[in-house]
């Protein structure tokens, strides 16, 4: 074991995943860089999940420098994420769902990236979305730095399955927020409030699995989590810009499953906010609209 390498706290926060949650172990596991500690917490599942994160345990005891595991019942995931906090001793701190899968140099290239820029509190990068039968890589382009006001206004692209984050910085936020549904939005803005940035690097780090049970599907109750994290800064002056935007966005997810549903939501973007009419995303969708449900999801795919 390398000492001189920063210790790096993964966390896999696990519920009812017993299809998938060995894989997301095991490609923990496989990581190329040596000093990790991981932390599995599962959340009350009804399935077999701790079953299927027994069977592993004898190979994740060998391989981490520090191991747990808890089980008991449901409370939550930001509840779950703040438990995991507490046990993190780690420089960096890198959380992934128990369905998605870390590319085995994620860890080694994050920590390079984050040891060489120290003006950041995060780094994220390119995702390969997966399915039960196929796969795309999704690019998203160059470096490029994010701050508070684009995260704020959606303007970002900060594929969850690939964060790493400074864990000093996670802890001084105060941590998740219980009862906030979109726990990731959350503590990115939480970050970024104070001027510093989280970067994307266009670099494949993890595999972010797309199935019926997935959170992004839900779009109703995504859309709530985040008109419930806006609340939060009301008093903010993007609040009805960034408000329009989360209407626009829920109106771009509804695009190839219910256009009607799509252009109420779109509707309600610009009668919250006027001025968004002159707005790029505005324009985009308004010529998405006006192809067919099949020219969509031919160009747009399953995803």
């Amino acid at each position: 074991m390398q000492s001189s390498q920063p210790l790096v706290s993964v966390v896999i926060p696990c519920y009812n995943h017993e299809q998938f949650v060995q894989d997301s172990i095991q490609s923990v596991i496989d990581q190329t860089y040596k000093n990790i500690e991981l932390i599995i917490i599962d959340d009350g599942s009804r399935d077999v999940s701790v079953e299927k994160i027994q069977e592993m345990l004898e190979a994740c005891k060998e391989r981490f420098v520090r191991f747990e595991f808890r089980h008991r019942a449901n409370i939550g995931l930001s509840a779950t994420l703040n438990e995991a906090l507490e046990w993190c001793e780690g420089e960096f701190y890198s959380p992934i769902a128990s369905d998605d899968i870390m590319m085995p140099r994620k860890t080694r290239t994050q920590v390079e990236y984050l040891q060489r820029n120290s003006g950041c509190v995060g780094v994220y990068g390119e995702i390969e979305l997966i399915n039960s039968v196929s796969s795309k890589v999704k690019k998203i382009g160059n470096l490029h730095k994010y701050y508070f006001s684009e995260i704020f206004l959606h303007n970002h692209n900060l594929p969850t399955p690939t964060q790493m984050l400074k864990l000093d910085k996670v802890i001084q936020t105060g941590g998740y927020k219980n009862n906030i549904l979109l726990e990731d939005w959350y503590i990115n803005l939480k970050l970024t409030q104070n001027g510093e940035s989280l970067d994307y690097i266009p670099v494949c780090l993890a595999k972010y699995r797309r199935h019926k049970d997935n959170l992004s599907s839900k779009n109703d109750l995504i859309h709530k989590g985040r008109l419930d994290v806006l609340k939060l800064y009301k008093d903010n002056q993007l609040y009805l810009q960034a408000k329009s935007k989360c209407y626009l966005v829920t109106a771009n997810s509804l695009q190839l499953s219910n256009k009607r549903k799509s252009l109420a939501y779109f509707y309600k973007s610009v009668k919250t906010y006027p001025l968004s009419l002159k707005s790029k995303n505005v324009f985009k969708y308004i010529i998405k609209s006006a192809f067919s449900y099949d020219y969509l999801k031919k160009y747009y795919g399953e995803y």
